[in-house]
């Protein structure tokens, strides 16, 4: 069985919120809600430093994926998903601070420096998107048919608009079927790369293990947890693309809906502020009983992005794939302990990184 122990991160309530806490020890309860943002792989490539009323954000890049993310595009997203938990939860708490990003050129890996000032805000205001945190789930599985309101569809699009990002959707067969048709070329071709196939191998973890992709995600029986090391060592030596291909186009024209992030530029602020607004997104559909996961093989590979971009709404630069529906039950993926991701020295990290 899953170690419960990298699951309990999950458990976080805002009945335990320190209000009469000093600055630092606020700032680390918000850092219980960053960490349940999604990330490629479950990577969790984010790093925290906190000094006094002062919270830093660094990427670790030490958690990247240099094959499937060359640029590091999806790990500073995944950063952003989790800024953007820190956000709501400390303007759910009525805490008022100043989030800047990047705040200093020289330091690429500082990705924010979030300060807390007095109190301004009334406390509550965010709580349907702070509630769905601890909610929120990639669902892998396939989707009921019912279809996402008009009203969700209108609302996430706000949403991404909020945090400077577009969401482009596709209801219509057709235009999933030609999203689905780049989904499988895309599952195809990163199969036959066996560096590909050899760096998922090495996140699929067992479901004991504290980041990675548990077995369960990928639908093995969480009683046959043993097996995942005969699952890594398959992915690594076969290529699977046709089967995957075929299943991940099934998933695609079988959703409800398919929707694609979008940027106007393609630069690391824009992809921070894409984690933003996809992480705005699915608290969103989470709050309102849907589930979404991830269809991000056209964005990864490089010649099949502007193919996808030629299906969206305007001219911009896609981020993410997401695939939205109700499904049925799904388990969390588990999360690294908080003494893990704290830095004290921030400079010696990112050197070290």
């Amino acid at each position: 069985m899953t170690d419960q122990t990298y699951l309990t991160s999950w458990q976080v309530s805002e009945k335990d919120f320190p209000r009469g806490g000093a600055p630092e020890e606020q700032l680390r309860f918000l850092v219980r809600y960053a960490i349940l943002a999604p990330s490629t792989h479950n990577s969790q490539p984010w790093r925290f430093r906190l000094a006094g009323d002062t919270l830093e954000l660094f990427a670790d890049r030490g958690r990247s994926l240099p094959v499937v993310d060359p640029d590091n595009r999806g790990l500073l997203i995944s950063c952003g998903a989790a800024l953007f938990n820190l956000r709501t939860a400390m303007y759910y708490f009525g805490l008022a601070a100043e989030a800047r990003p990047f705040p200093e050129p020289g330091r690429p890996d500082l990705l924010a420096r979030i300060r807390l000032d007095a109190a301004q805000l009334r406390p509550g205001e965010w709580g349907e998107l702070l509630r769905a945190i601890p909610l929120r789930v990639t669902n892998r599985g396939r989707f009921e048919a019912t279809e996402v309101p008009v009203t969700l569809d209108a609302a996430m699009r706000a949403a991404a608009h909020g945090e400077g990002a577009w969401l482009t959707t596709f209801k219509t067969a057709r235009a999933k079927q030609a999203v689905g048709r780049l989904v499988a070329e895309g599952d195809r071709i990163q199969f036959e790369n066996a560096e590909f196939r050899r760096e998922l191998a090495q996140w699929l973890h067992s479901a004991r293990d504290k980041d990675g992709l548990p077995g369960y995600s990928k639908g093995i029986d969480e009683k046959l947890d043993f097996v995942t090391p005969v699952t890594a060592y398959l992915v690594r030596t076969f290529d699977f693309g046709n089967g995957v291909a075929a299943r991940d186009r099934e998933l695609a024209t079988g959703s409800p809906l398919l929707a694609c992030l979008d940027t106007a530029r393609d630069d690391p602020l824009s992809w921070l502020n894409a984690g933003q607004a996809l992480q705005r997104v699915l608290l969103v559909a989470t709050a309102r009983g849907f589930h979404a996961s991830f269809l991000n093989q056209p964005i990864e590979v490089a010649h099949l992005r502007p193919r996808l971009a030629s299906l969206a709404e305007r001219k911009a630069f896609p981020q993410l794939l997401l695939r939205i529906g109700r499904g049925g039950p799904a388990k969390h993926t588990p999360r690294r302990p908080l003494e893990e991701i704290f830095i004290e020295d921030a400079r010696a990290a990112e050197e070290s990184w």
